[in-house]
């Protein structure tokens, strides 16, 4: 069977998208389509921030982009010799909080060390993290304010800046276009994050037309699940966390028949 994810791919260390390589143990033949594109903002401000550990009770990355804009400003500011001689270990002495695996296997690249990666998303972070100084929270445009207002119900300061902003990926029509004339209509797809759905459920929709229903619709997570039934559109899985793993088991149970998960 034929599935589909609306996301970019990502190489692991045996140069395969580990999306790709899970689904397939399950004799499903994924597709991923980009659908998503980031502008990076404030990074001399970010920087500014990074170079002062001692302000901070601890950092947040709640997503890949925000630790590749950590990235971008230890290179473009000649900062990776003083990082690896001060920063990193002072940075290390607080605490790091991360949702997800991949986004803590960035965050180790760049030597932190990281905690909480397996609360799986915002909201069981928040009940996890505990700091007495304010957190820095590098974040995106659309970052949604459930790990905002939990922290301030706990009594947690936070300071929360912008480092990149979620655009659509200029390809998304035409890679749509190729698939369906190449491929047709999947079995399944599955949608990342809200913004992805947002960009790419026009073009879905008309690319599938009465064959719609067919489809079995998955989420990465339970934000995106709400924003797919906010548009009314029933979701046949919901991965219990944010692996390859857990959403290949979850596809591969709705797609047996009369399956869900």
């Amino acid at each position: 069977m034929k599935v589909l994810l609306l996301k970019d791919a990502k190489e692991d260390d045996c140069g395969q998208d580990p999306y790709i390589r899970e689904l397939g143990l399950y004799g499903l033949e994924a597709t991923l389509i980009p659908v998503l594109s980031f502008e990076f903002l404030s990074l001399p401000s970010f920087s500014e921030k990074l170079s002062h550990p001692e302000d901070y009770g601890g950092l947040i990355f709640t997503s890949p982009r925000a630790v590749e804009a950590a990235e971008l400003c230890l290179e473009q500011n000649n900062k990776t010799e003083v990082w690896e001689r001060s920063l990193k270990e002072k940075w290390n002495a607080k605490s790091v909080y991360v949702v997800g695996n991949a986004t803590a296997s960035l965050v180790s690249k760049i030597g932190l060390d990281t905690e909480g990666e397996t609360c799986g998303n915002a909201e069981k972070l928040a009940e996890y993290i505990c700091s007495t100084l304010p957190l820095l929270f590098p974040c995106g445009n659309l970052k949604r304010e459930i790990l905002p207002k939990a922290l301030k119900d706990k009594g947690i300061a936070m300071e929360s800046i912008t480092v990149y902003q979620t655009v659509a990926h200029p390809g998304i029509q035409g890679n749509l276009n190729s698939y369906y004339s190449q491929q047709g209509v999947p079995a399944s797809i599955t949608f990342f994050s809200p913004s992805g759905l947002t960009y790419s459920l026009k073009h879905i929709q008309e690319l599938s037309g009465d064959n719609i229903d067919q489809i079995k619709f998955a989420a990465i997570g339970p934000t995106t699940a709400r924003a797919l039934a906010a548009q009314g559109l029933p979701v046949s899985c919901t991965a219990e966390s944010p692996t390859p793993q857990a959403l290949a088991t979850g596809i591969r149970k709705a797609l047996q028949p009369h399956g869900c998960c």
